[in-house]
């Protein structure tokens, strides 16, 4: 099929590594340029989250290209390969499913997944990176996974990263009734977390962002407070939790803010829920005392819960997705098939359109309506036969019998008694 997928995800490479592959949203426009340029590459896709970065290709090569340029345009160089996994043709098509459906995100089931990779097929459709066979298979795994979610559960109680987060902040931190929280960034995972906040009833609510309108329209909604992301250090002691998602790629809290925030609550602990990548608490933070750090790497465990009550669901999803990669693939082959019919067939209108209007023309300049016909049929008839006359004598002196044997199927002896006589009709 000539389908590629080359990436790393949380299974396979630790969020130190993933933080230094992923692209930021104005990066993606011009990776996909780099990757369309590639000499094997025909289309391509880039898909980027806090829990995978992956590149979904058709290509004419076995995919390596892709991986060396993933490894050059990341700052880990040859030692990405390590972390990667490579998928080709019917593997490829199925990874894709999985994703879309669910299958192979951290929190199974999570409903985010197919957002993001709707938004990965639309960012390469609208940088021309997109043609009809990978449009196809994005297609096509849209429909898997909503066939998926009607008819499993899968998608039952959707937990997504923000909700673990929270309810880890609620089970084994503190109250958050009783809780200041201060949310760092206004993003879909940043909006998620707001509303299991509300839900959970916490105390109060701070919202810091760099764009401070965004901050302050998702603070309206949800009954926060919006602060600029530049007063963040006089408001951080405020917080006994913090939870940050942004788009950043170097770090937001660095081990002194912390410090500092931690002496002004007089040594109050904080815990502070890191959902980024690349992360948004140097890691420097995690040695400081009274204080609790967790990434997305840390709720793994967390969510160990919801994968086993998701189990049954989830296997009953495979058994869908098992079924589409074969229907795609059956669909691939009859289109493919169908290739040969549909050149054949515009050869034959081009020539058909062509020649009628140069008869209409002759026409129109005088030419009698017998001599017009007479050249539509002499002229057509040598237009659609030459380039199968030409190949069937080609083939006859090279000693090609089998496509000697196809024209004859194609173009076998008449039979005298069909022909009709004279006269009848």
């Amino acid at each position: 099929m000539g389908f590629h997928v080359i990436g790393l995800n949380h299974a396979t490479a630790p969020v130190d590594v993933r933080e230094r592959v992923a692209f930021a949203g104005d990066a993606t426009g011009s990776a996909l340029a780099e990757l369309r340029a590639l000499p094997a590459v025909h289309e391509v896709a880039l898909l980027s989250t806090c829990n995978r970065t992956e590149l979904y290709a058709e290509t004419g090569d076995d995919g390596t290209a892709l991986a060396d340029w993933l490894a050059r345009r990341s700052d880990v160089g040859p030692d990405l390969h390590a972390y990667l996994y490579r998928h080709a043709d019917a593997e490829a098509v199925r990874h894709l499913f999985r994703v879309a459906t669910g299958l192979d995100s951290l929190v199974l089931g999570e409903p985010q997944i197919l957002g993001q990779v709707k938004d990965a097929w639309a960012t390469a459709r609208a940088a021309g990176t997109l043609g009809n066979r990978l449009d196809r298979l994005f297609q096509h795994a849209f429909n898997t996974a909503k066939r998926a979610r009607t008819d499993t559960r899968i998608g039952a109680n959707p937990v997504s990263v923000a909700s673990t987060a929270v309810k880890l902040a609620q089970e084994s931190f503190a109250p958050l009734a009783q809780s200041t929280v201060l949310l760092i960034g206004a993003g879909e995972t940043i909006e998620l977390a707001a509303r299991h906040l509300v839900q959970a009833g916490t105390k109060r609510l701070l919202v810091a962002n760099r764009t401070v309108a965004h901050a302050q329209d998702l603070a309206l909604r949800h009954g926060g407070y919006a602060l600029p992301l530049t007063e963040l250090d006089k408001h951080l002691a405020e917080a006994d939790v913090v939870l940050s998602a942004t788009a950043s790629r170097v770090p937001i809290l660095h081990a002194a803010q912390v410090e500092a925030a931690l002496a002004a609550r007089r040594r109050r602990p904080m815990l502070l829920l890191d959902l980024a990548v690349p992360r948004d608490v140097d890691a420097g933070v995690a040695q400081l005392q009274d204080v609790f750090l967790y990434t997305v790497d840390d709720l793994e465990r967390a969510i160990e819960d919801n994968r086993r009550s998701r189990r049954e669901a989830a296997d009953e999803a495979e058994a869908i997705v098992e079924l589409q990669v074969t229907r795609f693939r059956e669909k691939l082959e009859a289109s493919t098939r169908s290739e040969p019919v549909k050149r054949i067939r515009a050869h034959g209108e081009a020539a058909r359109a062509e020649i009628l209007a140069r008869a209409r023309q002759q026409l129109a300049s005088g030419m009698s309506p017998e001599d017009a016909l007479e050249f539509l049929a002499h002229t057509l008839t040598n237009r659609l036969l030459h380039a199968p006359t030409v190949a069937v004598r080609d083939a006859a002196s090279q000693g090609d019998a089998e496509l000697a044997r196809a024209a004859e199927r194609l173009f076998p002896e008449p039979n005298p008694a069909d022909a009709t006589r004279p006269g009848e009709r």
